[in-house]
């Protein structure tokens, strides 16, 4: 039973991440603390992508390893940011509704477990492919992607983290640096990440195969629409939205994609 799993990336994966998840959860429930709430999203995919390709009996080519490693950058990076954010803060006011709630936290946690297993299924498919994997133009247009949604998000992330870390800026709102042109760049680079890392897989797949879309498509309409970008434009709005000058600037900049200001 145990080497049947192991040998099904789709089935471990979704059990790794209950294992992962499960544990996070009664750390955060049990102290009710937010230092592990967040950033057990990133951990849950640095500690997936090498679980599943040592268990899963994968040929370990080139593509393969590559991708491990590229979850796994993604994964580090993301999560020292926060974990650096967490220790200074303390608390994450997106979490001031589930944090006393178990039933907010546990609806959280289970959304966060299936949405981990289905960002991950085309990693979770080339597990399951035998044989050597050309390097086509498409692998490197993908990893291409990927490096520059790195990039991008990195430095998002460090920018607004200076930004707010000042104690003139602590009643403003960002639009310096990558945020004057886009009012979530940070979320444009993990776009990036997820579907360069789906092209790098697509000359791979056939058929059914192509399901395996679901992975960026899940990532996109997350933060499009559910914990994202909606959860952060209501703060911002709340804060600041009688403010003209951020009302200029909500009028004036791109949603997400980096773009050139518009005329207002």
């Amino acid at each position: 039973m145990i080497s049947y799993i192991s040998s099904h990336p789709f089935i471990s994966s979704i059990l790794f991440s209950v294992v992962i998840n499960l544990f996070f959860f009664i750390i955060a429930f049990s102290f009710k603390t937010d230092k592990v709430t967040d950033l057990s999203y990133s951990l849950s995919f640095v500690l997936l992508a090498p679980l599943l390709l040592l268990s899963s009996g994968a040929n370990f080519t080139s593509i393969q390893l590559g991708l491990t490693l590229a979850i796994v950058l993604w994964g580090l990076r993301l999560g020292s940011y926060l974990l650096k954010r967490i220790l200074i803060t303390k608390t994450d006011d997106r979490f001031d509704d589930k944090r006393d709630n178990p039933a907010n936290l546990i609806r959280f946690w289970l959304l966060q477990t299936v949405a981990v297993w289905l960002i991950m299924l085309p990693y979770s498919k080339i597990l399951t492919l035998r044989g050597d994997h050309d390097i086509t133009p498409l692998t490197i247009v993908g990893f291409v992607l990927y490096l520059l949604g790195l990039i991008i998000e990195a430095v998002s992330d460090s920018q607004k983290f200076r930004f707010k870390n000042r104690e003139e800026n602590k009643n403003r709102w960002m639009d310096k640096g990558l945020w004057k042109y886009s009012r979530h760049p940070n979320y444009y680079g993990e776009l990036l990440v997820w579907w360069g890392l789906f092209i790098v897989v697509t000359p791979l797949l056939s058929g059914f195969g192509f399901l395996t879309i679901l992975g960026p498509v899940t990532i996109t309409l997350l933060l499009l629409f559910v914990s994202g970008i909606p959860l952060l434009e209501k703060s911002a709005d709340k804060k600041y939205g009688s403010n003209k000058e951020y009302i200029k600037y909500k009028e004036s900049t791109s949603l997400l994609i980096i773009l050139p200001k518009r005329n207002r």
